[in-house]
Parts: C-alpha cells; structure tokens; sequence
C-alpha cells in the first residue's frame, strides 16, 4: 500500500538524475529538497523462526521522495525500539525520521524485526533477542544490495548505506556494525548458542549478497563491550540523553521491562574508544534527559534529525555547514581491561614491568623489566585481538618501534616463564 505525504514543495529541476557533487551543488541531502513522500508499505525483505519457533515474515516499509529520478539514492535503514519486546516499523519517531530525511533526498527503510525474549530476562536471551535483530537487519541489506543487482526497483546506490536505530534498534544498528567476531561474545552467550542461531550472518534471507555499510547511527542505543569497536571499522554518529535509566548513556546496566539484564557500553563509552582509536563520529548529549528524548519532544527531534543531517551529508561527500555541531560529553569515561578473543588475563605479574615510556608514542617505546630472564615473550595486540608483532626481542630495556601499525591503543601482553602473564594499554600516535 503506497501512502503519500505533503510538505512545502520545491522545485524538481533542483533534482539531478544521479548521485553526485552536482547533488550536494543544488541542496540535496543538506536542505528539504522534496515535499512529497511516497511510502510503499510491507515489502516482504525475509523470513525466520522467530525465539518461540514460529515461521515469521519480515517486512519493510520503503519512504521515497515523489518525483525523484536519481537512480543512485542512499539508503538509510531504521530499526525501532522497544526493549526487543513491543514496538513496529511504523513507531512514530522512526517514521517522522524517515520523512524527514526522504525530504532531503535520502531514501529510508524501517524494518520489522523478531521480537520477543525468552524467559527468564538474563544476558543469554536477551544476547539472543540483539542477536536475531542483527541478522534481520542484515538480511534487509542484502534485500537491497539483490534488488539492484537486479529488478533495481528502489534505486539505491549501494557504496551508501547507513543503519539506523532508535533505543532496541540503536543496539541492532551498533551491534551489526561492530560485532564481527562470535568469539567477541564470549561470556555472553554459549558458541553452541550462536552457531544455532545461524552466527553473525543468521539466515533471514537473500543469502550470498554484501551486507557492506558506510555507517551506523544509533539513538540511545550502546554496544556490548567498546573493543569491538576497531580501527578500520566504519564511523558512527550517536545521541543519547544523559540520564536515560534504560539504555546506559556511559557503562551501566541495561533494563528490559525494568529488570536489569547487564552491563555494556552506552554511547560515551563508545564514543571515548573512537576518540582512542581515531575512529570518526558524531556524539551529541542531550543534558538531563532520558531515555529517546527525540521521540517526546519536538526541540529534540529537531536536534536529532539535524545531528543526522550532519553526519549522512558529510558522509555522502558534501560540504556545508553544520546544523546542530557535537557538544562535549557529560561525564568522563573510563577505558576498562577487555577480555576477550584471547585478550583474557590469567595470572598478573606487574612487578615484572619497572617502566613503559614515552606511552603514548609517536615513534617508539622502551619497556624496562625489572628481569628480562623471567619473560618467555613479549606480543603487541590490536584492540580486536589480533596479534600484530610477535616475538618481540627482549631485553631489560625492550624497544617498540611503531614501524606500520596504525595509529590507535594496543595491548602489550608478556607473558613470563612461571605462566603468569601480564597486560598493559599502550598507544602510538
């Protein structure tokens, strides 16, 4: 079912047929472009079994600009919220979003997901119900990345799109984002768990099409643990209120239905370890507010779809100048020891270590052991695990040079003959 929405309408010769500077030139993306907003309705993108064992369509519905004759438009894709539980593709502050954005030129999609989390409300199931989410999620990219290999019905240009959530679908759309690794759900859910559910890619449909992105937005939303965020990965742009008592605006518990399930890392958390790492974002806090701010108050969603604005049509290649800039973050965060995909920590020795300078680096640093005959090796890990030097020479002072690592923290893990083993946060700049 197509519906039509109507704004104040301009001219359609502003409109070029293809994407492009010439779009960012005559406003597109940057300035409401359209007034008319079609919106076709309960597009079936999927299939799965849903957490009680039903057959469950998924379905989609698509906002489009009226008129409009490009045949390469980025696409955003929402997920709603609602504590994985309750909510809909057609959740007021998902939808007023999208025709917001449809009016700049965009094109959006707001999917349906599996709801529903088995009982009892723990980290298991409800790692289950985030994971089921993200495989939904990807699958409604591939949908699109098949169609324009294909019909090409909707026209999208697949080098851009962006995921989106509000609060659940904040979670959905950092998860997919970041959460690359099953073993970086290690203490959160079984690996039996995951490889029944299908894994990271799960089975919801269109297989065998990219699930690529350029980026991930997510309003109130936060990520099981900040290291999944890497160097390379893409960049994000987030909101979040500064009081929200459901989703953790820092570290902190998150609450389903009220009942606290775990700790993970909200926005700051996240935002401090981009910031680390070198990682592009946009955070804004909404000082003193709670949970999805935007969706209560008309000021907030102007502030939201403006902080939106800014980071897709800086992503999209144009220039022009920031409605709503980045504030500073509320409250100061801490980076915590991960523990995971081998970063564990088994027995501590940091008696060994007499010194680490200059840390951070910009070229090299010089490990002073207390006594270099006790340690078996010395190893250099990248934040998502992965061993980037290896039988480092050791000596009473151990030089690292930065060489061709990139820029960003690294977990310096040296291991000792009597097997204890200790870790330490370096940094070269």
């Amino acid at each position: 079912m197509k519906k039509r929405y109507l704004f104040s309408f301009l001219s359609l010769g502003l409109i070029s047929t293809s994407f492009g500077q010439t779009d960012c030139d005559q406003g597109r993306y940057a300035t409401d472009v359209y007034s008319t907003i079609d919106i076709t309705s309960n597009i079936l993108y999927g299939n799965n079994t849903s957490n009680t064992g039903a057959s469950t369509d998924l379905e989609l519905d698509f906002y489009e600009p009226n008129g409009d004759t490009s045949t390469a438009r980025p696409l955003v894709i929402w997920a709603h919220g609602g504590s994985f539980i309750t909510g809909s593709k057609t959740d007021g502050d998902v939808v007023e979003l999208s025709n917001r954005l449809a009016k700049k030129g965009f094109v959006c999609a707001s999917i349906n997901y599996r709801l529903g989390i088995a009982f009892p409300f723990n980290q298991t199931n409800s790692t289950k119900a985030v994971l089921r989410g993200v495989q939904d999620m990807k699958a409604a990219i591939r949908f699109f990345y098949k169609d324009r290999k294909t019909a090409d019905t909707y026209k999208i240009d697949t080098t851009q799109i962006f995921i989106a959530g509000s609060s659940a679908g904040g979670l959905i759309s950092f998860h997919l984002a970041y959460l690359d690794k099953e073993c970086e759900l290690e203490g959160y859910i079984a690996a039996s768990d995951v490889t029944a559910l299908g894994g990271l890619e799960g089975n919801s449909g269109n297989p065998g099409y990219s699930t690529k992105i350029k980026g991930a937005i997510g309003l109130a939303g936060a990520l099981g643990s900040y290291g999944w965020i890497e160097v390379g990965d893409v960049p994000f742009c987030a909101t979040h209120g500064t009081a929200d008592g459901t989703v953790p605006y820092n570290r902190g518990t998150v609450n389903v239905v009220g009942v606290g399930i775990m700790t993970i890392d909200g926005s700051r958390m996240m935002h401090e370890q981009a910031e680390t790492i070198g990682l592009p974002n946009k955070f804004y806090s909404h000082y003193g507010a709670g949970h999805v701010p935007h969706a209560s108050s008309a000021a907030t969603m102007d502030t939201t779809e403006w902080f939106i604005r800014d980071f897709l049509v800086e992503q999209v290649g144009c220039s022009e100048t920031a409605l709503q800039p980045a504030n500073a973050p509320l409250q100061a965060s801490t980076l915590y020891q991960l523990a995971y995909c081998g970063l564990g920590i088994e027995t501590m020795n940091m008696d060994a270590i007499k010194s680490i300078f200059p840390n951070p680096s910009s070229d090299r640093m010089t490990i002073e052991l207390n006594d270099a005959s006790n340690v078996e090796q010395i190893e250099l890990i990248d934040l998502a695990g992965r061993t980037q030097r290896l039988n480092i020479p050791i000596s009473s002072s151990t030089i690292i040079e930065k060489g061709n690592l990139v820029s960003g923290t690294y977990i310096l893990k040296i291991s000792y003959v009597d097997g204890s083993i200790s870790t330490n946060r370096i940094s070269f700049q």
